[in-house]
């Protein structure tokens, strides 16, 4: 069969290899659609993954279809549609340093379980939604991190994949969302995925305009008009996204971090005391793997707008470009036939 798989520093290749065979207590999926994130581009930038430097399988964001299932493997059968953990699988992280990767023809799930290996999900949830899952579990974990309640006041900053995927979120659970991007596109998205108001960074004063929609919170220690938002998100990784949120936070504000920061941001701990300020950072999605799929599976049409693009297979390798280019397309996802 043929996986995608990182065959050198910046360098990407189809790669024939032998075709997994499954045992009594397994299950071959053959896959049907894996998502591009933009974490496969810094795996081939590197070169790979230690110890498969050099030969990594890309692929982490995987759905697709059962085709073999082992004698032994109970509520299973071959057809089902289902969505992977690749945190789950017994040889390392499907597409992040194990030996599989989504963006292979199939995946062996040894000593398959249900709810741990992998869940089914109806039929007519298309394949490209389903492989939505993985990221919508760590916009999923960055919500809960920040606890929110029915009528919060939220801000997101960044409409890419995860930054919508968490504005979803925090409608879900009752609050009043505000998406922050610099791109006219992502944050018309983020209005037809169900945010409340959406502010362009790049030409509008953030703070002011929070001010305006959220009101003003009540006076307190903390120095001057401050907007009355309950929850920031920061998906978007930018200095300039902490720089604004700590200079406008009132008091007893949370301030979530989900997306990579690459460089340093200073912070002012002296300035912030007043405000007594929660600060949470997310990572992965350590119990929503499979906690958002009912969620997806629900709102499968509000999901599927977070997807720009859908390439078959036979262009894998431009769907890595493509999905690792800053700025060059919102979510790419790549299709089986």
């Amino acid at each position: 069969m043929r996986s995608v798989q990182v065959t050198g520093a910046g360098r990407t290749g189809f790669v024939e290899i032998e075709k997994p065979v499954a045992g009594p207590r397994d299950v071959l999926v053959r896959m049907r659609a894996c998502g591009v994130c933009g974490s496969d581009g810094l795996y081939i930038a590197v070169g790979g993954i230690p110890p498969r430097q050099g030969a990594t399988p890309l692929g982490h964001e995987p759905a697709g279809e059962i085709a073999e299932v082992g004698a032994l493997v109970e509520g299973l059968s071959v057809g089902d549609h289902v969505i992977l953990n690749p945190m789950a699988s017994s040889d390392g992280i499907i597409g992040s340093g194990g030996a599989q990767g989504g963006l292979s023809e199939y995946v062996l799930i040894r000593d398959a379980m249900i709810g741990t290996h992998l869940v089914t999900v109806p039929d007519h949830i298309p394949f490209e939604v389903a492989a939505l899952n993985e990221p919508m579990a760590v916009a999923g974990h960055a919500v809960n991190r920040t606890n929110p309640k029915p009528g919060d006041k939220v801000v997101v900053f960044g409409a890419g994949p995860v930054g919508l995927g968490a504005a979803i979120g925090y409608k879900l659970r009752g609050a009043h969302v505000v998406v922050v991007d610099i791109v006219p596109n992502r944050l018309e998205k983020a209005l037809r995925v169900g945010a409340d108001a959406v502010i362009d960074s790049a030409k509008e004063d953030v703070a002011a305009r929070l001010l305006e929609i959220h009101g003003e919170a009540p006076r307190s220690f903390v120095r001057g008009a401050r907007p009355d938002t309950d929850i920031y998100l920061d998906a978007a990784g930018a200095p300039v996204v902490a720089e604004t949120v700590l200079a406008s936070v009132k008091h007893g504000a949370v301030f979530g971090i989900v997306a990579v920061h690459k460089k340093p941001v200073p912070v002012d701990f002296g300035e912030l005391l007043t405000t007594e300020l929660t600060v949470v950072l997310s990572m992965g999605y350590p119990t929503e793997i499979f906690e958002v799929t009912k969620d997806l599976v629900e709102n499968w049409e509000r999901y599927a707008l977070l997807i720009s693009d859908v390439i078959p297979f036979a262009e894998a390798e431009r769907a890595l470009t493509l999905g690792s280019t800053p700025g060059a397309a919102e979510k790419v996802v790549v299709t089986f036939g």
